[in-house]
């Protein structure tokens, strides 16, 4: 078994049964869209993964087939991006999430968090070699794609637009709004667009915020940090409903400390 690095949030509230977990599926899954799953590893990886248990979920997700591929896709780019501290592991790691879901993506076309998770995992992962490395091997336009999919198979997809608020943020702050626009078709328009749609579809979202603050601090620079702050302060105070808004809340209030 892979030793992990232990949730350092645990809370009896993001502990689930069956049961409670679909009582409180819905708010759960306000961001991503995921149907409740009917196969009994696939709820038992989601129980892990809402509890912080990341490994668990990653290995049960694994176990159980595509029915758990979504859970344990999650669960790997969470963890990579908030607690491991390896940077060989975590790109490992982000590499299988993002091959796991180009393997699910093959067999259900029509499953929006296939494409979601893939541009998660694989976001992350251009993130931890660099944007420019990332943009040199492909890697912009093949997220970009899993994002338009997404979005065509589940248009409420509240994390896809983060993600695809970010994917324009990130490519004009790395090779400017020119270059940006012509050769990836990024623009800051649609960035905000993209981030106040999210707000809108998920308005209990801390990541939306912290995103969305990311963002404007890469389109406006400076002009952007009022309302950036602004952005961490709402984040900083939402309320979580499981360990990973509870590491994006955490996030939030790390930032405000720093500043």
């Amino acid at each position: 078994m892979a030793k992990w690095i232990a949730f350092p949030h645990p809370d009896k509230a993001y502990l689930h049964t069956q049961a409670s977990l679909k009582k409180s599926w819905a708010r759960l899954h306000r961001g991503d869209c995921e149907p409740f799953p009917k196969d009994a590893g696939a709820i038992d990886a989601w129980i892990a993964y809402h509890a912080g248990d990341f490994g668990r979920a990653i290995e049960a997700g694994t176990a159980a087939g595509h029915a758990g591929w979504n859970a344990a896709n999650k669960a790997a780019a969470v963890y990579a991006t908030y607690l491991e501290t390896a940077e060989k592991r975590k790109l490992a790691l982000l590499e299988e999430a993002a091959a796991r879901a180009e393997e699910l993506q093959a067999a259900e076309p029509a499953n929006a968090n296939a494409f979601y998770l893939y541009a998660f995992a694989a976001g992350r992962y251009s993130q931890g070699i660099s944007i420019a490395k990332a943009l040199a091997q492909g890697l912009g336009g093949k997220v970009k794609a899993a994002l338009e999919t997404t979005l065509k198979l589940q248009p409420k997809h509240a994390d896809a637009h983060i993600a695809f608020g970010s994917w324009h943020a990130e490519i004009i702050d790395k090779v400017g709004s020119m270059i940006g626009g012509v050769t990836y078709g990024a623009k800051r328009d649609a960035a905000l667009t993209h981030f106040r749609k999210a707000l809108e579809l998920n308005p209990d979202s801390a990541i939306a915020r912290v995103e969305y603050a990311n963002g404007l601090v890469m389109l406006e620079g400076k002009k952007g940090l009022k309302q950036a702050e602004a952005l961490y302060a709402e984040a900083a105070e939402c309320e979580p409903a499981d360990a990973m808004e509870r590491l994006d809340v955490e996030l939030a209030r790390s930032e405000l400390a720093d500043d």
